[in-house]
């Protein structure tokens, strides 16, 4: 984590225990950054355990910790060789175990590691890992081989650019050098990585999009939107989405989630899952992503129902 970002937790944390309540728009204003950033500061806090209470609309505190914990500036911290064998200890654990994956996501989130085999999924993701970490660090272009693509939904080669790593390491930034893009790339997709000895050509142009609610990257403001939820639908999106949680609120007999997305697949398709408990309210664009979703891939007869239509037409 580089210095500017870890003054920047530190004083979020001291903003969100003193003694005045911030909203989330005041909190990104002080400290310079977006509301999203601080929502995703938020969620890694509750991640490492500490308690986040939210007061109203879009206040939230951290809980002060009792007389017996540890200041943090008493914190235990481990050089790149001590997590290493700390990840190496985790590994020994029965895969059932279930403080393995806890343990796992909490290192990941304070430090830098490339060996968090869990995350990956196998001890062959995490050679992916340090492959790209390796490009990165030499500013390489690579290769990721066969790369499954849920968007084409075609097996291929990508050449790419890998700048950054998404906080958990699941993903990875990169510029597409085909698409002439920054996208992210899962690495439990890649088959292989091969570096290429070829250095980066558009270092200027790297950068990490905004990402909304519903996991969508994107650059720019966004696109309003606004759902009538059904109590099924609002457990349903908190639980999938926990982002989107900061957007919901009780009207009447409904709750109504408004936020910004990056795109309508994301919000479009969650929509089309739970069409009985969920209502499009002033959104043209995501009716409009709905009504061809559906005419591109139900069949509609002339008494009114429809069928899905066989994959491929």
């Amino acid at each position: 984590m580089d210095q500017p970002r870890i003054e920047r937790v530190f004083r979020l944390m001291r903003l969100m225990t003193g003694n005045v309540y911030f909203t989330v728009d005041e909190l990104a204003e002080k400290l310079e950054t977006s509301y999203r950033s601080i929502y995703r500061y938020i969620d890694t806090f509750k991640e490492l355990g500490f308690v986040v209470e939210k007061i109203n609309g879009n206040i939230y505190r951290l809980v002060k910790a009792p007389s017996s914990f540890k200041d943090l500036s008493k914190l235990v911290y481990f050089s790149d060789e001590e997590a290493k064998i700390l990840c190496n200890l985790i590994e020994g654990l029965d895969s059932t175990h279930a403080l393995k994956a806890s343990l796992y996501k909490k290192l990941a989130a304070i430090y830098d590691l490339t060996s968090i085999n869990e995350f990956k999924g196998s001890k062959f993701n995490a050679g992916c890992i340090q492959a790209i970490r390796n490009a990165m660090d030499e500013k390489k272009k690579v290769i990721l081989r066969n790369y499954a693509s849920s968007n084409s939904g075609k097996v291929r080669d990508r050449i790419v650019e890998p700048f950054s790593f998404t906080n958990n390491h699941i993903d990875i930034w990169a510029y597409d050098t085909e698409n002439k893009d920054n996208r992210i790339f899962k690495i439990p997709r890649i088959e292989w990585v091969d570096i290429l000895n070829e250095n980066w050509e558009h270092e200027s142009e790297h950068h990490r999009k905004s990402i909304d609610d519903f996991r969508m990257s994107y650059d720019g403001e966004g696109i309003p939107v606004k759902l009538a939820l059904s109590l099924r639908a609002k457990n349903l999106l908190v639980e999938e989405f926990p982002l989107t949680e900061a957007g919901v609120r009780k009207e009447g007999d409904s709750w109504i989630y408004e936020g910004r997305v990056g795109h309508m697949e994301g919000v479009g398709r969650f929509c089309i899952g739970l069409a009985g408990d969920v209502k499009v309210l002033d959104s043209p664009e995501l009716d409009r992503y709905i009504d061809d979703f559906i005419r591109k891939n139900f069949f509609t007869y002339q008494d009114g129902h429809t069928k899905a239509a066989p994959m491929g037409e």
